[in-house]
Formats: structure tokens, sequence, C-alpha cells
């Protein structure tokens, strides 16, 4: 019995009709309702016709977590007062609740991408509606892109949807176009609101650190507790608490011990039977629900009339050089505060608090950050080769996939034997796409199966594709064990998934089909270095080796640059040149070798965090990382010195090391100018006369430039190949740059081909002559020149010296050779100046002559005495 009362009672009812018939004229629209009005459910079912009199048509319904899915299905089945599976089913990894009788089928964005990779053409659907788009999920763009692509060259006919609570309905709109080039697809707008909500505002006290990596503030998580305390004492109904991640959830449960409420955990990890039990409502006693943004779209918690809404969310965060993923912690966007909002005005008018000040609504975000933009793209870069669009140029995209981020993922595809170097897929990562995990694990999976059995790889690729809790532990075997004999949520995912993935690898072929770079071969043993490459060793049977070994190997396999060599207790160095660090209590902090399975390089942090691993020998390390290993001569410039080593390497991970006797010249030259680029021309030998050519050479080229060359240390250096030889040639160390005279060498950079070096002495002197004989230096090493000459050898000269046309700064001195006055015009010295200095020294200085007119006076280096002889 179709529950009619509850069906009028969604206001997207009413937009329904436009709906439809948009979808009759164009064949595409973008469907816009605010949270709480029934898009999701009821949509679903007018399109297929289950209710109302419309044609009956097969809807196929995308949504962008497991949770929403199931939720869904189980909502639109009891409006139609039915069970799921009949009219309404669906479709998740490794779960199908469908009948024949199923005419409207909800399924995960991931689960819609496989189909369409198996059957572009998606056979016997007539609808495809894309819900919460708004949240920019990389599988929901993706799929989006490909269905465009279908009704522009497969089927016109098939009918598209793009909807959501909170989207740039007009972007969608103008994306949806592509497909017929005409006008954009038409947006149809729900006007209802559902019940609504009272918003409160409860900004936390001062001083809260503004949140980091997955760091957030435990002041700010007990301001959400008490929050949800008093929200609890001042309003009726159930509460639903929105925080970043499921520590938080954790630690904000801690913080409620004692509060009069049942207090649940939701989130995409939680078990199914939690999950449900959660959505179907609660027995009579008040309940708390703590949850991530999984509870944000999609979903109506019964009961709930209260949110309580931290303010913050978790995004995916990808390292493309080292190949490592993080979490960041970041400012819910404006769209996901409003889904946030929406849920507690779904079954009745609700309140919420936001744990922030007003004025900081102004500073959110419009919308989360695209998900393309953000997450490691080698899954999208497989399935858009698959899809024949290796660079995704011609897809319908609302933002473009980085050029770095895919270059990133084509490497990793390249390097497993996914495309070849053209970026097509090669008929293996067909195989790999179809397997339905990342492309490293799809490489793990067929390879390994031919290693170890395909029932052994699926399990620890399960383990891979989904980490286990953490109180499994860091020790991945000890984890597979943990998960064999469990009885929680995750070991029945787990178990669930080792059927799909076991089903699919026999299904898919095994590595013996495996051609190119992707392909190993090799015998897995409990750690005694038994692994080899193909050939060497004879063959073991699939499935022989230790837990140990063969959770090793697979985790190699899917990830050869993070294999990970022992630096020290629990400091490990990986094949990328990535630090890693275990945890104090960890069990694996006396391996020698690790393959890391998961791993998170902290904001600020110098080594990533370890934070699941495989304990594997020399032997697995060289095979899975194979690829990357290179033997060879290294010379370069180490500790202040050239080291010459012959080393054989994995990466960054040294394998052996021996010095060398004779290195190659050239490359003990290169590790020399690199010396030099490092510590600069201090290393040569620098003469107080080759600092004075220096000196002289950068005044020239300051004051007339060309032809006199840039002596500055950039320039030297950028030309150190050109004035240093041969003597650069020659040398073998440090100790013999220290030999090398600077100044002569530097005379190879004087302008000889233009005669202009001859000149050098005119233009720039070393010495300047002055009125009482003497030849004194000038220093070039300051802005002016500068001459340092006792006062009365100047006698007599009424013009300022100059070089190149520069006046000298002169420096005049006492007679004891101390600073008396400086000057750069000494004919107004004479006049102006001379006075009082002649003043202040004639006392002191009574045996030197001090005439009244310097200028007409005759120069001397000596006393009055002496003059008298």
């Amino acid at each position: 019995m179709i529950r009619t009362d509850a069906i009028e009672r969604l206001p997207v009812r009413h937009a329904v009709p436009e709906l439809l018939s948009a979808l009759d004229g164009r064949g595409t629209a973008v469907l816009s309702a605010p949270p709480g009005t029934g898009k999701t459910t009821l949509v679903p079912l007018a399109l297929a016709g289950l209710t109302g009199a419309g044609p009956r048509r097969r809807v196929l319904v995308a949504e962008p977590r497991r949770m929403a899915v199931r939720a869904a299905a189980r909502r639109m089945a009891w409006l139609l007062g039915q069970e799921v599976g009949d009219a309404v089913g669906f479709s998740v990894r490794g779960e199908r609740r469908t009948g024949p009788g199923t005419v409207v089928e909800v399924v995960t964005t991931g689960v819609l991408l496989q189909r369409l990779q198996r059957d572009p053409e998606l056979a016997g659907v007539d609808v495809v509606l894309l819900d919460e788009c708004h949240e920019r999920h990389l599988d929901a763009d993706t799929a989006i892109a490909f269905l465009v692509d279908v009704r522009a060259a497969l089927r016109p006919e098939l009918q598209l949807i793009a909807a959501s609570a909170t989207s740039d309905a007009e972007a969608w709109s103008q994306l949806l176009t592509v497909a017929d080039g005409t006008d954009p697809a038409p947006v149809v707008r729900s006007t209802g609101q559902g019940h609504g909500a009272a918003i409160h505002y409860a900004p936390p006290p001062a001083g809260i650190r503004p949140a980091h990596g997955t760091w957030v503030d435990p002041q700010l998580l007990r301001h959400v507790a008490a929050t949800v305390r008093l929200a609890l004492e001042a309003h009726e109904g159930d509460l639903l608490c929105f925080l970043p991640g499921t520590g938080e959830i954790a630690r904000t449960a801690g913080m409620l011990d004692g509060v009069d409420a049942e207090v649940l955990q939701l989130h995409g990890r939680a078990p199914a039977a939690v999950q449900d039990a959660v959505l179907r409502g609660g027995e009579g006693r008040r309940r708390v629900v703590l949850a991530t943004s999984v509870a944000e779209s999609s979903l109506t918690v019964p009961g709930v009339r209260i949110v309580v809404d931290s303010g913050l969310a978790r995004e995916p965060r990808v390292d493309h050089a080292r190949g490592l993923g993080s979490l960041a912690t970041v400012t819910v966007s404006d769209a996901g505060a409003t889904q946030r909002l929406g849920r507690a005005g779904r079954e009745a008018f609700g309140t919420v608090y936001r744990c922030w000040a007003p004025a900081d609504d102004a500073r959110r975000p419009r919308f989360p950050s695209p998900e393309i933009k953000i997450a490691d793209l080698a899954s999208f870069a497989l399935r858009a080769a698959c899809w024949g669009d290796p660079t995704a140029r011609g897809l319908a995209l609302l933002d473009a996939p980085p050029a770095g981020a895919m270059a990133a993922a084509r490497s990793v595809l390249t390097a497993i034997g996914a495309v070849d170097e053209s970026g097509r897929a090669t008929e293996r990562g067909a195989k790999m796409a179809r397997l339905g995990v990342h492309p490293r694990l799809a490489r793990a999976l067929l390879d390994g199966a031919a290693e170890v059995g395909a029932r052994r790889a699926a399990e620890v690729v399960a383990l891979l594709s989904e980490e286990p809790p953490r109180e499994y532990g860091d020790d991945l075997a000890a984890a597979w064990r943990t998960a064999r004999r469990g009885g929680d949520g995750y070991a029945a995912r787990w178990r669930q998934e080792v059927r799909r993935l076991t089903s699919a690898v026999t299904g898919a072929g095994s590595a013996s089909t495996a051609t190119g770079a992707g392909s190993v071969s090799t015998v897995p043993g409990a750690g005694s270095g038994s692994a080899s490459p193909s050939g060497s060793s004879p063959k073991a049977p699939p499935g022989s080796g230790s837990d140990d070994a063969v959770a090793g190997l697979v985790t190699a396999l899917a990830f050869p640059e993070r294999v990970a060599r022992a630096r020290g207790e629990g400091s490990f160095l990986m094949v990328s040149g990535t630090r890693a660090e275990l945890g104090q209590g960890s069990g694996l902090r006396s391996a020698g070798w690790l393959a890391v399975a998961v791993a998170d390089r902290p904001v600020q942090a110098a080594s990533a965090r370890v934070r699941l691993a495989a304990v594997v020998d020399e032997g697995i390390a060289r095979v899975a990382a194979g690829p990357l290993g290179a033997e060879g001569e290294e010379v370069h410039w180490e500790d202040g010195d050239v080291v010459a080593r012959q080393v054989e390497r994995l990466g960054a991970v040294e394998l052996s090391v021996r010095p060398l006797k004779q290195p190659d010249p050239v490359l003990v030259r290169r590790a020399l100018l690199d010396g030099l680029a490092k510590e600069g021309i201090g290393l040569l030998r620098w003469s107080r006369e080759s600092g004075g050519l220096r000196e002289r050479l950068a005044f020239l080229h300051r004051t007339l430039g060309e032809p006199w060359p840039d002596v500055s240390d950039g320039a030297l250096l950028a030309r150190a190949e050109e004035w240093l030889e041969p003597e650069l040639s020659r040398a073998r160390r440090r100790a013999d740059l220290g030999r090398l005279d600077a100044g002569q060498a530097l005379n190879r950079l004087l302008p000889w081909a233009s005669g202009e070096a001859a000149r050098l002495d005119e233009l720039a002197p070393e010495r300047i002559e002055v009125p009482s004989g003497s030849r004194i230096r000038v220093e070039y090493g300051g802005a002016q020149p500068v001459l340092a000459v006792k006062l009365q050898e100047m006698f007599g000269l009424e013009g300022t010296p100059e070089v190149a046309g520069v006046p000298v700064l002169i420096h005049l001195l006492s007679p004891a050779g101390r600073p008396a006055a400086v000057t750069a015009d000494l004919a107004n010295f004479w006049r102006e100046g001379y006075r009082a200095v002649r003043a202040e020294l004639r006392g002191r200085y009574p045996k030197h002559p001090w005439p009244e007119d310097p200028s007409r006076a005759e120069p001397t280096r000596h006393t009055n005495a002496r003059l008298k002889r």
C-alpha cells in the first residue's frame, strides 16, 4: 500500500510535473531542491511511474555513499509499502538487493562507473539521477562526464538528471548542454523548505587554536560536547552532532559520559548493522548521534530535531611527489552547513546550533573543494584511458584535472603496465579497471594471485582497500589474522570483499597473462630472502609462503615506492626518498625492511607516519621495486668534499656501497661544481691581490658595464666552467680547489678580445700617485673608490682624483694615520673644511706643517724638521 499521506507531505512533489516535462522535452535537467523536500526519495519513484500515472521506466539513482544508498532504498520501499528488493532495490560494492520487478535501483557512484565501463549503453536503463552533485566527489563528476558522452554518441534517449540541495545549478545546466550542443539543460527548482529549523550560533571561547592536518583542539571538542548538553536540556527530540572524523567522534563520546541519552557513533566505517540501526530510529530513549559528513545528505535520521554542527570537515590531500595521501581538517563549506542544517527539519521544525560566530559565515567557501583538484587521480586516469580519452580533455567536467596530478597518475599507470607510452589503456589496464579497486591494488591482485593464489592475494588486497580499524594494529599480517577470526563489522565487510575480489580476479585472469612493466615472478618466503627475479629460482606453488611473506609481497607490489629499509630503531627510508617513522609501541620497530601500506605526512612534519605495514625481506624488496633499481658510479659533493662510490640502490635506498678509486673525471668535475654552488667561491684561494682584482672588476662592471665582466658570486658560479679551467678539470677534491689561485683565474674573464683588458690599470688603477710622490692603494670594495692618504701628502692638489670618470672618495688622515676628514671634493675641502681640521690637529701634531693655504703648499711625507734639512 502506497503511503500517500507521507508523499503528500513532501514539498518536491510540486516540482515533479515540471521535471517530467523538462525530461520529455530535452532529455536532461538539473533539479535543485532544499534538504528535506523529498528529492532523493519521491523523484525516483515518480520518474519510474510508481507514483502517479506516468509510464513505467527503469531508473538508476547514484548516491555518493553506501550508507545513503541503503537509506534511500529503504525509504522509497517504505513509501511504496514494500520491502527492499521489490520495486526498489540497491547495489553497493559486494552487496546487491534487487529482484525481477525492480525498476528503481539505488547504487553508489562507484558501482555506476563500473557498469558504465562494462556496458556504456546502460542497456535497459531509461533515466539516471545523480544525487548530491554539490559534494563534488570524483566518481560523481566522472560518471556525469561519461553519461554526457553516452547521450551524445550512443543513447540520446537516455535521460539524465543532476540533483542537489545546494549545487551550483547553472554550472551543471551548462555542462549538460554538451549532450546536444543547444540551450542549457532546464533547471527545475523546488520551492518547498521542509519543516525548517531555527539557527542558534554558539561560538567557542577565545583561544581555540585552528585545526591543522587531522589535529583538532580538544578545547573545541569540549565546547561541542557542552553545546550538545545545553541543546538536550533546551529542546525535545534526538540530536545529530557533526564532527570531522572518527577520532573526534570517539573523544566527544567520552566527554558525553553520563548524559541522559543513548550516544551512537555514525561514520562510513561503522558496521552496516550499526548504520541501519541508527537510520531505523530509536525505541523510546533519546539518542545522540555523533556523525561525520556521511550524514550530511540523502539521509533522514528518525527522531532528530536538533543538530549541533562543529563547523569542521575532512578532505583528502595528496602529496604527488611522495605518493602519500593524508586528510586535512577544513572549515565546512556553506553548502555543507546548509545540508547539515537540513537534517534538523526533516520530520518537524528543528533547531540547529552552529559552533561558530555569525561573522564566520561570510568566510566559508561556497562549496567543498572539488575532489578532482585535490585527490589521487590514478583511478580517474585509468577510467579515462579505458573510456578512450587518456588526457580527459574531451570529458564534460566542471573542473579540469590538474596537469601535475594527471602526470603523476599516468606515471603510476605506466609503471604497472595499465597504459602504454601514449597513455592508452592496455589489455592489462582494462582488466585492472574492471576489478573495482585502485589501480595499484589491481596490480597487486593480478600479479600477486599468480604468486600466492587468488584467495590469499584477494584477502590482503581487501585489507588494503579499506584500512582496518586502528585497534587491529599497524602490522598488516597480524591485522590479516585478526580479520580472519574477527566477528566485528569490519571483518564481515572484509570477508564479503574477499569473495568479490577472488571471483573478479579469477574471471579477469591472473598475472600469467600480464605483460610489460607490471608483471613479476617471485617465490615468497618467510623472511629468508628467497624472493628473486623471474628465472633465477624455481617457482613455488601458488599459495605457499607464510602470512607475513604473502602480506609483504602483495603490499610491496601495490606500493613499490613505499618499500622501506630500516635507518635506526623505528625509523625507515622509503624507496621514494621519504623518511617514515613507526609509533613507539609498534611491534615492527625491529624489522629490517617494510612494505608500507598506509602512511601519511602530517602538516610540517619531516617524516611520514606509518599506519599499516608488512615485514618484507631484501629479496621481495628487490623484486617489487625492481624497476626503481639502479647500479653505477655515484660521485657527488657531500659533507664538504667529493665522495665517489659504486652504489647499488632501490630508488633512494642504498643496498651496497664501495669506494671508487678511479672515478669518472667528468663526474668529479660535476661534483666540484656542485660543491662550489653549495658552499660558494670561498672554496678557492683568494689572496689580497686576488680580492683586489675582483673589486676593481666589479667597480668597472658597475660603472662602465660591458665588456667588463660581472664578478658577483652568482655570475662567477654561472661561468665557473669558463674561468676555472683547466685547473678545475685537474682537481679531484676540496683541497685542490683551495690551491687554485682565484686571481690568476679571474684574468681569463678580462675583455682580451676587444683590447679593453689592456686598459685595466688605466681605468681602475691599483694605486694612485699623490702629490707627495707616494703611490697609495685604491680600495674598490665600497660604493665609491676610496683613497686613504695623509693630509700633508695632498697639499698643492686642487682637483679631486678620478678613476673611470668617478671621483675618488678621499679619506684624509692625521700624521698618526687616524681619520681626520672625508671628502669627494678636495678643492671645497681646502676652502671650507681644512680650517677646522687645522685648528684641531696643529696643537696635537706641532712638528708637522699646517699651512694656511694648503692648495698652494708643498706636499710632504715628513715633519718640519725633516723638511729643513
